[in-house]
């Protein structure tokens, strides 16, 4: 239990880490982008600036596009015709200019605007900026920029991040499994600590127990009572009987918490298991008019502790028996699969409440409604027990709220 919750804390520490790691890298990745977008709207206004003037004063400022693939540009009329175009696109290709919606915007709005397009290598970066002569617009210029060297660049941004985002979320783990050690050092100190207190209190409190039953059952066998102080004896022996099983029950938490428990692990038949606990309770369950009913295959071989195994079987008859009312029933089955061995044991009860069937297998844990100690329950230790010693034994015990009412209880072991 303590190693699991020790885990959980490690797992939770690394889950707000790889959170906040992600988070980073996400705004890292979307800055650095919008940044190389900012610069290159920067260099393409300057170069479609150089452009235009060569165009309109007969300059000959160089440009990037000149002999390069990775740039292009066009010259449009207020119409959207070419005028002019970069004299290599011919034969490096256009980025798939003009884009004439873009042109149509510049001329709108009368200042130059950017946007990515997808040309037919890809997507493209465009600036497109009214171009003037005597302060009158005569046209546009589009100038364009592949973004495979801005995708490269990010794409090497990610192959430094990612690295360094798994060693620190590995990192992260280590130090999260360090720090929730010592966070739960004091708990499980205090886990040893309450657990032999438990284990020693309990067997301590036997010998008085035996010993108050012999006096009980002596004063019993002179048979020099009146027939209320008989009574009284009796219930005294009862209860003594219940805190006795109560202190065994406490015993076995005990073990099962320090793994000192013996389990075999061996093969054997979970039918003939089932049929046997179904005959012990039978009487019982006639005696208050309730119908029980075993459906197993001949053999249904499990793997693990058969005497264990009974004793959670027990466990399930015993509260399938106390919670169906006269009148219903209680069905016991068998089935096998690839890798598990299921004995199920469903009742007519009134269930378990929606509320109450994440909790029902937590030690001392009573529901409020149907399944109440009126009911002649226990101490609530039962099924807690009986789940763990089948998870023990590498199984599981799982409890289920039929549409139809009732409970449902499922327990699986190892086939082989």
């Amino acid at each position: 239990m303590l190693e699991g919750m020790r885990w959980r804390l490690t797992l939770g520490y690394a889950g707000i880490f790889a959170l906040i790691l992600v988070f980073l890298a996400v705004a890292a990745v979307v800055g650095f982008s919008r940044e190389l977008t900012d610069q290159q709207d920067i260099l393409l206004t300057q170069e479609a600036e150089d452009q235009s003037r060569n165009l309109l004063d007969n300059e000959h400022r160089e440009v990037l596009a000149e002999g390069s693939a990775e740039y292009s540009w066009v010259a449009l009329d207020p119409d959207g015709h070419v005028t002019a175009r970069d004299p290599t696109a011919a034969t490096l290709g256009t980025l798939g200019l003009p884009s004439k919606a873009l042109a149509r915007e510049a001329l709108r709005e009368d200042e130059g605007v950017s946007a990515t397009i997808r040309g037919p290598q890809g997507k493209v970066r465009v600036v497109s900026l009214p171009m003037r002569e005597t302060g009158e617009v005569i046209g546009v210029i589009q100038y364009a920029r592949s973004l495979d060297g801005v995708r490269q660049t990010i794409d090497r941004l990610l192959l430094v991040l990612i690295p360094l985002a798994l060693g620190g979320l590995g990192a992260a783990l280590l130090g999260g499994l360090y720090m929730a050690g010592r966070a739960m050092r004091p708990a499980r100190e205090s886990f040893e600590r309450q657990r032999a207190f438990v284990a020693d209190a309990s067997h301590e409190l036997k010998t008085p127990l035996t010993l108050i039953r012999a006096d009980a059952e002596m004063v019993l066998f002179r048979d020099h009572l009146n027939e209320e102080d008989r009574k009284l004896l009796d219930h005294a022996l009862a209860e003594t009987d219940r805190m006795g099983a109560v202190l065994s029950d406490l015993l076995l938490v005990a073990r099962l918490d320090a793994g000192k428990v013996d389990l075999a692990e061996k093969p054997f038949d979970l039918a003939a298991l089932l049929s046997e606990e179904a005959e012990r309770f039978g009487a019982r369950a006639a005696s208050k008019g309730v119908r029980l009913e075993v459906l197993t295959p001949e053999e249904l071989m499990a793997c693990g502790d058969a005497k264990r195994t009974g004793q959670a079987l027990a466990v399930l008859f015993d509260n399938a028996v106390r919670f169906t009312p006269s009148g219903g029933s209680i069905a016991v089955r068998g089935r096998s699969g690839d890798r598990w061995a299921e004995a199920s044991v469903a009742d007519t009860g009134p269930g378990i409440s929606p509320n109450d069937l994440p909790r029902v297998f937590d030690r001392f844990y009573r529901a409020e409604a149907a399944r109440t100690r009126s009911k002649g329950g226990g101490t609530g230790l039962g099924l807690a027990i009986a789940r763990d010693l089948v998870r023990a034994q590498g199984g599981d015990l799982l409890a289920e709220r039929p549409r139809g009412g009732g409970a449902v209880f499922r327990l699986r072991l190892p086939s082989r």
